[in-house]
């Protein structure tokens, strides 16, 4: 079968790092791998531990291109890794089937997800990497906004969040004048 990625190679019948089955590209050295077997293989080897590896320099390549599944035929989705990183992984849904470009599997490993390659495909997963990128989309906004007081703002938010009178400090602080009865 004819590689999707690089279009050159031939995926073969393999051992990814001689754990369980894959198809292997002979040129550009992808990966496509079946969910059910990692997850059957972790099951049966739960002491397993792909610890991550802070040390080792990743070389990635990676396929900018939408990727067609080379055993469905259909086209497969990218999956952003982590708000780490823009890296994304290419899922065939059809037949749940994963394409790891060189180096993605070191990536993996190095961010300590190697272990949970299943969950990145997850809605949650996906929601988690949206909250995260938002929250700092937010706090740069008000960094911006509020310049060099951004920090005592925040520092005096987390002093009225711990209040039992939250409204009423509030409102006593966009008052004009909080001491004038206004006729």
């Amino acid at each position: 079968m004819k590689c999707s990625s690089c279009g050159t190679g031939r995926l073969e019948p393999s051992y990814f790092e001689g754990l369980f089955a894959c198809h292997s590209c002979s040129s550009c050295e992808g990966d496509l791998i079946l969910l059910g077997d990692f997850m059957r293989w972790q099951e049966l080897n739960p002491e397993s531990d792909f610890s991550p590896i802070a040390e080792v320099e990743v070389v990635l390549e990676d396929t900018s291109r939408a990727m067609i599944c080379p055993l469905s035929g259909t086209i497969m989705t990218k999956y952003r890794i982590s708000a780490d990183t823009e890296h994304r992984l290419d899922l065939s849904p059809t037949i749940n089937a994963v394409w790891l470009d060189k180096g993605e599997w070191d990536l993996l490993k190095k961010q300590g997800l190697a272990n949970q390659l299943n969950a990145i495909f997850t809605n949650h997963w996906q929601r988690e990497i949206r909250a995260v990128e938002t929250s700092e989309v937010l706090k740069e906004l008000y960094e911006r906004k509020f310049g060099e007081h951004y920090q005592q703002i925040k520092a005096f938010k987390n002093v009225i969040d711990t209040v039992g009178n939250r409204s009423e400090v509030i409102a006593y602080l966009l008052a004009d004048d909080p001491y004038k009865v206004s006729s």
